[in-house]
């Protein structure tokens, strides 16, 4: 099954099991969203439960905070990744407070589906990756996906949490396939905010989340030619952050990278670098490495192979923590 194709069965599964669940969004019923994920939910559910809204994330945002209030468990989809800073004082201001405004009395169990990142071609607004905003506010559980079980399960999770969630979706994964567990109870999953260590090794710890996390495999497949053993960890969840996990595998290894796709200046990588020096500085071999996205807007659909970290980028990065011949030191260092 798709990746695209794993989250429309979540919503489907999560719409069967509770009549409160319903979805707003531009486009998602009579079209079925622009990636077709919500593709024939309207006319199984109806147009009381798959409400196609105006072009107003603010206003999308908004009316699903008051189902919320209301009981209702609203599903949002933003249509694209930078279309959700409309919304952002909503979400920053609303959304992420109610709880702790009401003293825990009223809950918000709204999830804001935001297809994310590069790697498509697309037009300006259509490729950025807003995460760190989000991790930033207090309030918010922020989940980012990589594969197709994941998407189906973390995503019914994520609407049946009374947290409210940012739940990042990388587009240019909809079409990747992979093995999902349709009717797995959602009791046995792992925890949403688990992180998962995909590949095991002893020389470097690479960590990233999305689509990176493919990028990350091949670097590691790579490096296992020539002898270097990644160990690779997909975080899922991005706030919370699993670092017990994370940490166990640093203490292993003791090299560290960190990729992804957003800006450098103050990302995701930034923080879980220094979570890493706090919880285990005495067992770091050499100094912790972020691999990222150049510190610009995002560049045009030509130019967008130079933007995005790379294998090279993660090999060099991986070459500089274990004190190999490098672009830094020269190939004959």
């Amino acid at each position: 099954m798709t990746l695209g194709k794993a989250l429309g069965a979540g919503l489907r599964r999560a719409m069967q099991d509770d009549d409160k669940v319903v979805l707003l969004g531009e486009d998602i019923g009579r079209l079925g969203g622009v990636f077709r994920i919500t593709d024939g939910l309207l006319d199984e559910f109806g147009a009381a439960r798959v409400i196609d809204t105006p072009l107003a994330e603010s206003g999308i945002v908004g009316t699903a905070v008051g189902l919320a209030f209301r009981g209702y468990r609203p599903v949002v989809e933003i249509q694209f990744d930078g279309f959700v800073y409309p919304a952002f004082d909503q979400i920053v201001a609303q959304v992420a407070k109610l709880h702790y405004r009401t003293q825990g009395r009223v809950k918000m169990p709204l999830t804001i589906r935001i297809p994310w990142a590069g790697g498509i071609g697309a037009a300006e607004h259509h490729s950025e990756s807003p995460e760190a905003y989000f991790v930033h506010t207090a309030g918010l559980r922020v989940v980012a996906v990589s594969n197709p079980q994941d998407a189906y399960r973390s995503l019914r999770q994520a609407i049946a949490s009374d947290d409210p969630v940012i739940f990042f979706e990388p587009k240019r994964l909809y079409h990747h396939k992979g093995e999902v567990e349709l009717d797995a109870p959602l009791a046995d999953a792992p925890p949403m905010g688990l992180a998962r260590v995909v590949r095991a090794g002893t020389d470097a710890t690479l960590i990233t989340y999305g689509a990176m996390v493919s990028t990350a495999l091949q670097a590691a497949e790579a490096a296992e030619d020539e002898g270097i053993s990644l160990e690779v960890i997909d975080l899922r969840s991005l706030s919370p952050v699993d670092y017990d996990s994370v940490a166990a595998s640093v203490r292993k290894t003791g090299r560290v990278v960190v990729a992804h796709e957003a800006s450098r200046e103050a990302g995701v990588a930034a923080e879980v670098i220094a979570s890493i020096t706090e919880r285990c500085f005495e067992y770091l071999e050499s100094a912790p490495l972020r691999v990222t996205g150049h510190d610009v807007p995002y560049p045009p659909a030509k130019l967008e192979k130079y933007h995005l970290p790379d294998l090279d980028r993660l090999l060099d990065a991986v070459d500089r923590v274990l004190d190999r011949p490098n672009s830094l030191t020269g190939a004959d260092a």
